[in-house]
């Protein structure tokens, strides 16, 4: 597995991982302190903020589970599909500072209607 793919992996973990102490934990190691994310329904800056965006998401789309689709990356970059049950589909753009994440541009293909 790549840095990316494991990066990834990580990632989607993060939106799978329901224990609120344990998502935080992994929220933590895997994003930078000035950490982004974007997306067409918010953004969230931090740590904090994006675990806060996280665990409403969940209780949204309560019993569904995150999968990955292919990853790609280089130059710290890395693009990926993921699918949240047969409800959402979406596509993210990660950039990377010394090995964490510091940036998520999340795009979203498919919404319930």
């Amino acid at each position: 597995m790549t840095e990316y793919e494991n990066t990834a992996q990580r990632y989607i973990d993060s939106w799978n991982e329901t224990d609120p102490v344990k998502r935080k934990h992994i929220i933590e190691e895997l994003y930078t302190s000035d950490a982004t994310y974007t997306d067409p329904l918010g953004t969230a800056t931090g740590p904090q903020a994006i675990d806060q965006m996280v665990g409403a998401v969940q209780q949204q789309f309560a019993g569904l589970t995150f999968s990955l689709g292919p990853v790609d990356g280089h130059h710290d970059i890395a693009r990926f599909t993921w699918e949240l049950g047969d409800a959402i589909v979406g596509f993210d753009v990660i950039v990377l500072a010394d090995g964490k994440i510091k940036n998520v541009h999340g795009f979203l293909d498919k919404v319930p209607g």
